[in-house]
């Protein structure tokens, strides 16, 4: 049963389960927390416990909130509260990873979108690639292009969408361009399946 874990991991010793971040969002993410006090700061911890699974050797890897994660690490904010969805610990290693696979609890996909090795997963969140595209992802979410989902992994499925619509030399060079662009491929009939797809008004029906 899922339970929750007095705070006290330290960020350093929690293992990712997907290989990427977009660095734009862990660049805001600090921001907010350098800028908020103390009771904001509390806040932040609360409304955003790490979930997690505890495998091999105890070792705690968390499925979900990588961009806060690798936001506090680099703020070095101290230990976090986790809130642990299963023990797997009993598992050996392959069998491990094979149940987070199948599981929709991890991520083996590198900043180009392609499927990598299970054990290709880096072992901490200080070694997480930089993909622009989960970034551009983010200010789509935040400019209502799409709504966030529930879906594991959804905003991945939105960083691929667009990047085969839209070219990596925008999104480097002049990411507010691209973020137009990107508010427009998403209100278009082609991303209706994605998860939170919301075409305002009827665009793209």
């Amino acid at each position: 049963m899922p339970t929750h874990v007095p705070i006290g991991f330290k960020l350093e010793d929690l293992r990712p389960t997907q290989m990427t971040v977009g660095l734009r969002e862990v660049e805001a993410k600090r921001r907010h927390w350098r800028d908020a006090d103390d009771t904001e700061r509390t806040l932040l911890l609360r409304r955003h416990v790490i979930p997690a699974v505890i495998g091999p050797k105890q070792r705690a890897y968390i499925v979900d909130h990588h961009h806060f994660a690798r936001a506090l690490l680099e703020e070095d904010a101290g230990p976090v509260g986790l809130y642990v969805l299963a023990d797997l610990s009993d598992l050996p290693k392959g069998e491990f990873w094979c149940f987070l696979d199948n599981s929709h609890w991890c991520h083996a996909y590198d900043a180009l979108g392609t499927r990598c090795d299970l054990a290709d997963i880096p072992k901490h969140l200080s070694d997480l690639a930089d993909d622009p595209y989960r970034s551009l992802v983010g200010a789509l979410i935040r400019r209502g292009g799409c709504a966030k989902s529930d879906k594991p992994f959804s905003e991945f499925l939105w960083a691929d969408h667009l990047r085969r619509r839209i070219d990596e030399t925008l999104v480097e060079q002049d990411f507010d361009a691209a973020v137009e662009k990107a508010l427009s491929l998403a209100r278009a009939r082609e991303a209706r399946s994605l998860p939170g797809w919301c075409a305002a008004g009827g665009d793209g029906l």
